[in-house]
């Protein structure tokens, strides 16, 4: 009888293994997750800390023995903020590495370029750097959000700041993208419930580097309020431009330029700018218990301090590996994706807002806070806008 049992539990073994090989990126001893990041273009210093914020997640989860036994392997390609490299980024980890997953892809331009061929080769694709609305709308069973849409949260932030600070003539500076169509939507949208128009904007192309024209323009239109709709080197030389010729408007960037980056690259010029983030930047001074330790850790691990970028990106991980768990050992694209949508998460020692899926709804979250900065650091001004 004994025989007999252990035959059965092998044969059972025996057929979980063949299954696993037969999902991409699932092995017995490991799963295999890919990404795109910008690790040398214009937005390489919001790339950088996403990859080692992942990898320092996957390390951790790997040190506590793995993901039902299996380790965690992130395999992460360099897309330089072009989409074309882009494409052939997400071309060669779905035939040659065969990940299971895509995680974290960064930038807007990159994300709508690759979001097509990942999920026609049905991998699921998972919290891209992009709060773009076609990321988790209309529902598709591959793709999930955590990052509130660009639309939403400029929508709220901007009529906070028009409410607040009685402003009354709000322009926009933009990429000339989705990035800076999408936010354009969203400021649009809060000044119409305000009953105010958009009272001039202008647009520049990605990796620019002279806003003096643009600068000039708004200033001539008069504008009293400013978004920005910018990254982080785009956000400090338009900032920059604006305090060398003396126009101290005030200037609110969107999640894509809060970074610790900011106001080191920027200095006084960009003292007193505001921001959308839903983290608070990971500053060591004042930093909880937990917290304190992460950043030990990180610094031991990758030689510098962590920023913004570096706790998402090891926020979007963390979410992996829960649902992962959550779908157990016999683990399918499948298995996966129930998992997310039952996944909820509550605020950690980040500062991060609560997670939400569910089967009807594949957006964690949709609200954003305001920020600024004051003597160098991010101050969070506010709890999250609705």
């Amino acid at each position: 009888m004994k025989l007999i049992r252990r035959t059965l539990a092998a044969l059972v073994l025996a057929v979980a293994g063949v299954a696993a090989a037969q999902v991409p990126g699932v092995g017995e001893r490991e799963i295999v997750v890919g990404s795109i990041q910008d690790l040398s273009g214009p937005i390489a210093l919001l790339g950088v800390p996403v990859r080692d914020g992942m990898q320092m997640r996957f390390d951790d989860a790997n040190a506590a023995g793995g993901v039902h036994g299996r380790k965690l392997r992130l395999v992460v390609e360099d897309a330089g903020y072009d989409p074309k490299k882009g494409v052939l980024a997400a071309r060669k980890l779905v035939q040659r590495d065969r990940v299971f997953a895509f995680l974290a892809n960064l930038g807007t331009p990159v994300v709508m370029a690759t979001m097509p061929l990942i999920v026609d080769a049905g991998r699921p694709h998972l919290f891209p750097f992009s709060p773009h609305e076609s990321t988790y709308a209309p529902r598709h069973p591959l793709k999930f959000q955590m990052f509130a849409p660009y639309q939403d949260y400029m929508d709220a932030a901007t009529r906070y700041m028009v409410q607040t600070h009685g402003y009354r003539k709000t322009c926009l500076l933009y990429q000339d993208d989705d990035y800076g169509l999408e936010v354009m939507k969203g400021v649009e949208a809060g000044l119409a419930k305000l009953g105010q128009p958009l009272v001039e904007k202008t647009s520049y192309k990605r990796g620019a580097t002279d806003f003096s024209s643009q600068i000039a323009r708004l200033r001539g239109a008069g504008c009293d309020f400013v978004v920005l709709a910018t990254v982080v080197r785009e956000t400090v030389a338009a900032v920059a431009e604006a305090r060398r010729t003396g126009w101290n408007v005030d200037m609110l960037v969107t999640a894509s330029g809060y970074s610790a980056q900011t106001h080191e690259l920027g200095g006084k010029a960009v003292e007193g700018l505001y921001g959308v983030t839903v983290l608070p930047h990971p500053y060591e001074a004042g930093a909880n218990g937990q917290l304190a330790d992460w950043i030990r850790r990180y610094r031991e691990r990758f030689g510098a301090a962590p920023n913004v970028w570096s706790v998402m990106g090891y926020g979007v991980a963390d979410l992996f590996v829960k649902a992962a768990d959550k779908a157990g050992r016999e683990l399918t694209v499948e298995r996966f994706t129930a998992a997310m949508e039952s996944l909820h998460t509550p605020r950690d020692f980040f500062g991060a807002p609560e997670y939400r899926f569910s089967r009807d709804d594949h957006l964690g979250n949709r609200h954003g806070r305001i920020a600024q900065i004051r003597d160098g650091r991010w101050v969070i001004l506010s709890d999250y806008l609705k």
